[in-house]
C-alpha cells in the first residue's frame, strides 16, 4: 500500500451542489429558494413577521403592571435590629427611625424609607418609626414591650 492508493470508502464523500449555474444543473435558475422576492436574496430577517398583519406576539395582551417611578424601600429583619442594640451601635431606650438606622450604619442609605420584618428575634424594649412593616414584626416588636409607628398604611387599608 503507497499513499498514492489511499482513498475513502465509496459514497463517503459527497461534492457540495453548486447552485446558480444553469438550468441544466437542477438548481439554476431560483437556486431551491423559489421565486423572486425577500426571501430569495441573502441576508433575510423576517421572523415573525406576517405580511402586515398585526404579528402574533403584539396582538397578545401584556400582563402585569410595572409603576413609572417604583419606591424603593431598605428592609431590615428583627435579628439584625437586635444585633444592632447588642453592638451598642443602637440605643433601645430612644426612638429609632431609618435617620438613626443610617447614622448607626446599620443601613447604607435611607432610599424611600424602611421596611420592617420579622425575621429574626427581638428581645428589647424598642420605639420604631419606619415607613412599612409586616404584620408579624408588628407583633413581635409589641410582643417584647415595644412599639411601631407605621407611616404609611398598608396598601389593603387604602383600598378599603
Amino acid at each position: 500500500m503507497r499513499l498514492n492508493e489511499l482513498s475513502d470508502n465509496p459514497g463517503a464523500t459527497k461534492k457540495k451542489m453548486r447552485v446558480g449555474r444553469g438550468v441544466g444543473s437542477g438548481k439554476g435558475k431560483t437556486s431551491g429558494r423559489g421565486v423572486k422576492g425577500q426571501k430569495s436574496r441573502r441576508g433575510v430577517s423576517i421572523n415573525g413577521f406576517e405580511g402586515g398583519q398585526m404579528p402574533l406576539h403584539m396582538r397578545m395582551p401584556k400582563r402585569g403592571f410595572n409603576p413609572f417611578r417604583p419606591e424603593k424601600l431598605n428592609w431590615i429583619n428583627l435579628g439584625r435590629l437586635q444585633k444592632a442594640i447588642d453592638d451598642k451601635k443602637l440605643d433601645a431606650a430612644s426612638e429609632i427611625s431609618v435617620d438613626t438606622l443610617v447614622a448607626a450604619g446599620v443601613l447604607r442609605r435611607a432610599h424611600d424609607g424602611v421596611r420592617l420584618l420579622a425575621k429574626g428575634e427581638l428581645k428589647a424594649k424598642v420605639k420604631l418609626v419606619v415607613t412599612g412593616a409586616s404584620a408579624a414584626a408588628v407583633k413581635a416588636v409589641e410582643k417584647a414591650g415595644g412599639s411601631v409607628k407605621v407611616l404609611r398604611p398598608a396598601k389593603e387599608a387604602e383600598a378599603a
